[in-house]
């Protein structure tokens, strides 16, 4: 029989009782858990498709095409659903206890050394406390937990209910699961706001076993039901609660030696031997009395008192004819303090092969052991579902809510055996029987739910492949059964194992679902990232129909962020503030409150006013800033320098911070100051304009050939005196640079940098200047010097030129400037 398969097991069978129609059939012997009426016909092969209200929506789970959800029509919910009365809570109490087991019915271990805790507990909450059980694993809590219940069920109006807090590290779950103990409401989960105003009517005395939050969380918890009395069982490394909860605590130690003995010759129904007494007293020391070891000790004196039976019973029989000699007598000894505190292998190499292949499932689960109905299936034997109770009664075995799990500390034990050697290949058995099992039209959406850990820890240890297949069979039912927790975690382990898979329909139906999930909890930002992940998906499968499902649940997203963004008020600017006494004068831009409406002539922009603010009288237009080509912080002074600004060689950006300083790199000596005008410089410019086109004119008119008209041909005295690193006298300079003096012109000062005597030597402190790219215009031909003989003069007595005497040598040249000849006068 192939394992992931198995047969029809008996709690899927219909019931011999008729069944209303539309009504899944309970089965036998699981309690009235699974007695809740389903929305589909129990018929094979037919989909289950229930509606459920989530708050302000209509959600319609469908596991074929994907959950679909619409604003709930009005008159429709809304007001409290009924309380329940006293037989449906002693039928939900029934439910919330483990499953019966087949078989005799072992007796439960006695509650010894309790009846002062008992008291104390019962008295604080029939006074309305709530009180903090704190105990070590294997304490006896939910023991002591069952004998509460017990003798608080008339104290609150809405009787006791049991909770399993265990994987709960939020309230969130909690309050639900509270709410669903109390009130009758088949179909409906609340919105938070209805789910606080509803719980917060319970009077119930609450027992919550395996607390795992504190602090903050579990505060939260409290002040959500203040008619509520809890009693909190956890373990000392549960995080504490806050110091305004008011809790009071109660701390469960070991048992004492008197005590220890009583509950081990319960266990074994017999006395114990002086050996036995002995060892029982070390094992206490060594464990601190807690009682789990000493119901596993119980359980390895039995199992030692079966082998020493069957061996004296060997005895009696007489050997054969075929045997040597006869048999010794064989005593199996106690065993010893090591095997006492970690007493799992042994126990487990003395159990039947069934309940050894169930601690191999479990191990592969994390600790969870599924229900025994799954046992015959997982493990291939007809009697499997025997071994809950054989486990149960070896103290391998613990309740927790309404199943089993491995206790306190078997896992490690069963893990160090070997246990977990084939932990990959049970989890995938155990993924894909639960595929199976989940996807059954006969399963009610409850019953997967009871089974959310097993199936949890079986999709995580699965393939992909498996994984992916389980999460789409199990996911509906989880939020049929508004078991919303496990609905997202299965969801978003399907959409991994989808993605890793290569599954792209099956990517897109879980995020649809994280989608309408999210929209149903009222986190818009993680549903609109949801269901446009989903459309995009199905866009690129051609999926019409799921893509308007997807664009249809976005539209409701996009709703609900319009109905709460509030309007934001009109935005009003305040006018600037005045300037304080003494305050610093700088300029601050501040915008001014819009005034009546403006016209052309009137523009109003944005001013800026300094600390101390000034009113203009008349109102200034605004003026285009002027760029000039070439930065400069002085007038030009030189004919290079105007030639520069007025045709620029290359383009120059207009400079964005400083403007710049001419082309020198050091600081320059600070200039006179000058007026800077425009006029002024137009004027200068064209002067300077007139006095080149003389010198040129003048030197066309020149010769070479005459030895007593000097280099710059325009009547200036140059003087004789040869000048380290000057050109040669016959060498014409023709750049045109060097301006001659004009009638009434002063003459440049030989201190100042853009005076034509500062071109002769460098400074050595400053770059040299770029050479003139203005064409050079060739020697001009020999022609008659307007000196000679056979040059006509309008002066017939022209000035000579007058040379100044030698001087001492000086790197600085010497020129002397004389008033113009006529003839260099156009």
């Amino acid at each position: 029989m192939d394992r992931t398969q198995g047969q029809p097991e008996p709690v899927e069978q219909p019931a011999t009782a008729p069944v209303p129609p539309g009504t899944a059939p309970a089965p036998p012997g699981t309690g009235a858990a699974s007695a809740a009426p389903a929305s589909v016909p129990a018929a094979p092969g037919v989909a289950r498709i229930v509606t459920l209200t989530a708050g302000d929506f209509t959600l319609t789970v469908n596991p074929v095409d994907g959950s679909e959800i619409e604003p709930r029509r009005p008159g429709t919910g809304g007001s409290a659903p009924a309380k329940r009365d006293a037989a449906g809570r002693a039928a939900r109490d029934a439910a919330a206890r483990p499953p019966v087991l087949p078989g005799p019915a072992a007796p439960a271990p006695p509650l010894l050394a309790r009846d002062e805790e008992r008291e104390r507990l019962v008295r604080l909450l029939g006074r309305g406390r709530s009180v903090r059980l704190t105990g070590p694993a294997g304490s006896g809590r939910s023991s002591l937990l069952d004998a509460v219940a017990a003798a608080c069920t008339r104290l609150a109006p809405d009787g006791v209910v049991r909770l399993s807090g265990y994987g709960h590290q939020q309230p969130g779950e909690l309050l639900h699961a509270l709410y669903d103990a109390v009130y009758e409401a088949p179909r409906e989960r609340p919105e938070r706001t209805q789910l606080l105003a509803r719980v917060r009517d319970i009077g119930a005395i609450v027992l919550l076993d395996d607390l795992e939050m504190g602090g903050a969380a579990l505060d939260e918890l409290l002040r959500a039901t203040p008619e509520c009395a809890y009693l909190l069982a956890a373990t000392p490394d549960t995080r504490a609660p806050s110091d305004d909860s008011h809790l009071e605590e109660v701390f469960l130690a070991g048992l004492g030696r008197a005590d220890c003995l009583e509950l081990l010759e319960a266990g074994i129904g017999r006395a114990l031997t002086e050996e036995e007494t002995a060892w029982a007293g070390d094992l206490r020391f060594a464990s601190e009395g807690l009682p789990l070891r000493f119901v596993q000790a119980a359980a390895l004196l039995r199992q030692r008192d079966e082998r020493n039976r069957s061996c004296a019973e060997d005895e009696h029989d007489e050997p054969g004819v075929f045997d040597e000699r006869p048999r010794d007598a064989e005593s199996v000894p106690l065993p010893t303090l090591t095997e006492a505190a970690a007493p799992a292998e042994l126990l487990a190499s003395r159990v039947s092969e069934s309940a050894r292949a169930a601690l191999r499932i479990a191990s592969a689960l994390g600790g969870e052991l599924p229900h025994h109905a799954h046992l015959p299936a997982l493990v291939g034997d007809t009697h499997a579902d025997a071994a809950v109770a054989e486990l149960l009664g070896c103290g391998l075995l613990t309740p927790v809510g309404t199943r089993y799990r491995l206790a306190a500390g078997v896992l490690r034990q069963l893990e160090e055996a070997g246990y977990g050697d084939t932990a990959a290949e049970e989890a995938r058995t155990a993924a894909r029987h639960y595929a199976w099992w989940t996807g059954h039209a006969s399963v009610t959406p409850e019953r997967v739910a009871a089974e959310a850990d097993a199936v949890l820890a079986a999709l995580a240890g699965a393939d992909v492949v498996a994984a992916v297949l389980l999460a789409r069979t199990a996911a509906p039912a989880f939020a049929a059964a508004r078991h919303w927790e496990a609905w997202e975690r299965v969801l978003r382990s399907g959409a991994e194992a989808a993605r890793k898979a290569g599954e792209v329909a099956e990517q897109a139906y879980f995020h649809h679902e994280l989608g309408v999930l999210a929209l149903c909890e009222g986190r818009l930002d993680r549903a609109r990232a949801e269901l446009e992940a989903s459309i995009g998906l199905k866009g690129a499968l051609a999926d019409k129909r799921g893509t308007v499902a997807g664009r249809r649940a976005l539209a409701l997203v996009a709703d609900r962020e319009k109905a709460g963004v509030e309007v934001s008020p009109p935005l009003r600017l305040e006018p600037p503030a005045p300037a304080p006494a003494g305050g610093s004068a700088e300029a601050v831009t501040t915008a001014l409150p819009l005034a009546a409406p403006t016209t052309a002539t009137t523009p109003t922009t944005a001013t800026t006013t300094p600390m101390t603010p000034v009113t203009p009288v008349n109102p200034v237009a605004p003026v285009n800033p002027v760029v000039p080509v070439i930065g400069r912080s002085e007038s030009p002074a030189s004919l290079t320098e105007v030639f520069e600004d007025a045709f620029p060689l290359t383009h120059k950006p207009a400079p964005q911070t400083a403007p710049a300083t001419g082309y020198a790199t050091v600081p320059a000596p600070r200039p006179r100051p000058r007026p800077r005008r425009k006029p002024a410089l137009l004027a200068a410019a064209g002067a300077l304009t007139v006095v080149a086109l003389g010198t040129v004119m003048a030197l066309a008119m020149s010769g070479p050939d005459d030895p007593q008209t000097p280099a710059g041909g325009d009547g200036t005295a140059t003087s004789s005196t040869p000048i380290p690193g000057a050109s040669a006298p016959d060498v014409t300079d023709t750049s045109g640079n060097v301006p001659a003096a004009g009638p009434g012109t002063p003459a440049p000062e030989a201190s100042n940098p853009g005076s034509p005597e500062s071109t002769l030597t460098p400074d050595p402190n400053q770059p040299p200047r770029p050479p003139s790219r203005k064409p050079v215009t060739p020697p001009p031909s020999p022609k008659p010097s307007s000196n000679g003989p056979k040059s006509p003069s309008p002066d017939p007595d022209p000035t000579p030129p007058t040379t100044t005497p030698p001087a001492s040598p000086d790197p600085t040249p010497t020129t002397t400037a004389t008033p113009a000849s006529p003839t260099a006068t156009l």
